[in-house]
């Protein structure tokens, strides 16, 4: 018998690939309940600010730090927060997270040290956490080539007998890219558990999204390969954290990928190398200021009394302290050897490595080893 034709749950229908006329909102602007049923658990609701206070104020010293010179590049997720967070929380500690470059807060929410979040910021080879331990793979730069082997790692595992789900993270700009064609249709045709959320943050660099794709929506992708979709509000951590533990057990339970759109904004710019005034109003950023997902998220939590003055300091305390940390750490340049390029590449090397690591070691006035 083969994988695809098992037991489990039948194919979606296809009301169940199409998203829904409005994106998924559990609380609104103002912070109020507005989703059917009761809100998450109490503990969950303040565990999520706490980690979205944490990874803002993680974000921000990056950022600082890479103004500084002390980072190569930083890619900001200020105002994403929310979708970072609340995917990441949705995962048991045995599923896989595949991140992209911009997705440092994804990281932190998942238990990893900040300082190893930005190794590989700083010129390292290396992404600086054991990806095997904390069943995160590497950032991914190239465009969307973190899709194929999210489904990969999914369908092997599960070949295994392993229960596990991957969650693959994507921006709007890399749902152009044939790497994440590849994935979505092998994902949806042998029922891989595996989740696409993509943070449409509205520009792919400078490219806003209408300059991209006539699609209603990026979630209506999900009809071509046969797939659920989902469409939901970025900056509502409750919506982003309901939407993909729905998706995920669903995937961990047989009933193949899902293709979520988390519609959100980018506050800064691309990266610490980008002037997004040539791209885009003042106003237009005024507005989603006024989004917030952290200031939804404690009006809410506060409203239910939830979230008092003291506890509200102590997490700020504790980010502060979490950003002193990461600066002090930071002060000592990292110990790069250049001719480490070539110690990887292959089981052995190639006459042509052999030769470059020559130059390069004669420039450097050593050795190759």
């Amino acid at each position: 018998m083969s994988v695809t034709s098992r037991p489990g749950p039948a194919p979606p229908g296809t009301h169940e690939m199409l998203p829904g006329a409005e994106p998924v909102r559990l609380l609104d602007a103002a912070g109020r309940w507005v989703g059917t049923g009761t809100p998450p658990d109490a503990g969950l609701r303040r565990e999520l600010y706490r980690r979205m206070v944490l990874g803002r104020q993680f974000d921000r010293q990056a950022t600082a730090l890479g103004k500084q010179g002390a980072l190569a590049v930083y890619p900001s997720s200020y105002g994403q927060e929310a979708c970072q967070i609340g995917a990441t929380m949705a995962l048991r500690e045995t599923d896989w997270l595949f991140p992209t470059y911009r997705d440092s807060v994804a990281l932190v929410a998942r238990g990893i040290d900040p300082f190893e979040v930005l190794t590989l910021m700083r010129g390292s080879w290396h992404c600086g956490y054991s990806v095997r331990r904390h069943r995160t793979a590497p950032q991914c730069t190239p465009l969307a080539t973190q899709c194929p082997h999210a489904v990969g790692l999914a369908h092997a595992a599960r070949l295994a007998g392993d229960d596990l789900v991957s969650l693959s993270f994507i921006g709007d700009g890399g749902t152009s890219e044939g790497d994440f064609h590849e994935a979505c249709n092998f994902a949806a045709v042998h029922r891989v558990p595996t989740v696409f959320l993509v943070q449409n943050n509205q520009y792919a660099i400078s490219v806003p999204l209408a300059a991209q794709t006539a699609a209603p929506t990026l979630a209506h992708k999900a009809i071509g390969y046969g797939m659920r979709a989902a469409l939901v509000d970025g900056n509502d951590a409750l919506a982003v954290y309901t939407t993909v533990t729905e998706a995920v057990e669903r995937a961990r339970a047989g009933g193949g990928p899902t293709l979520i759109e988390a519609l959100t904004y980018r506050m800064n710019p691309h990266t610490s190398a980008d002037d997004p005034i040539r791209y885009r109003s003042a106003e237009e950023v005024a507005v989603w200021s006024g989004r917030d997902p952290l200031d939804r998220l404690a009006a809410h939590l506060r409203a239910e009394g939830l979230l008092d003055d003291a506890t509200a300091a102590a997490y700020t305390a504790e980010a502060e302290a979490l950003a002193t940390g990461l600066r002090d750490r930071m002060r000592q340049p990292p110990a790069l050897d250049p001719l480490e390029l070539f110690d990887h590449v292959y089981a052995a090397p190639t006459p042509q490595l052999r030769e470059q690591a020559a130059a390069l070691a004669a420039r450097l006035g050593r050795h190759a080893s």
